[in-house]
Formats: C-alpha cells, sequence, structure tokens
C-alpha cells in the first residue's frame, strides 16, 4: 500500500482536532476516552500522532471527532 502525504502530513485536520480540543480544554487521554464512548477504539498516542500529522484519520474517526468536539466537519477540513 502506498502511503500519502499532503504537505508533509498524513492528515489535514490534525491542527483543526488539537485547536478545537485545546479549546474545549480537554486533554489528549480526555478526548480519547470520548471518542471511545462514541464507538471509535483510539488511544492517547494515536491523538498525538493524529495532531501532529504523523497518523491518517479515517472517515469514520472524523465524522466522531466532529460530534464530540462540537465543530463541523467542513471545519475539521479547512472548509470554513
Amino acid at each position: 500500500m502506498k502511503i500519502y502525504d499532503y504537505n508533509g502530513k498524513k492528515n489535514i485536520s490534525g491542527d483543526r482536532i488539537h485547536q478545537a480540543r485545546t479549546a474545549k480544554r480537554l486533554s489528549q487521554g480526555d478526548l480519547a476516552a470520548k471518542m471511545q464512548v462514541s464507538g471509535v477504539v483510539i488511544e492517547r498516542e494515536a491523538i498525538s500522532k493524529i495532531e501532529t500529522g504523523d497518523r491518517f484519520v479515517a472517515d469514520y474517526e472524523l465524522r466522531v471527532f466532529s460530534e464530540v468536539l462540537g465543530v463541523s466537519l467542513d471545519w475539521l477540513t479547512g472548509k470554513e
């Protein structure tokens, strides 16, 4: 499988996820716990890698990030 990068990162939403998480004063562990309660098995380390652009974000994960953080998918992907 070929690994793709976009401007040196593996996702376009990591910066926005970090911004929304810190605005809500959530730790990475807290965000991981909220994601798990919503049905996405993810650990704190994965949140860290997503925020730094070192990990891909699956479409279903992006949808749950949007719901948990209270932001739109368009905002997370930089359309807004």
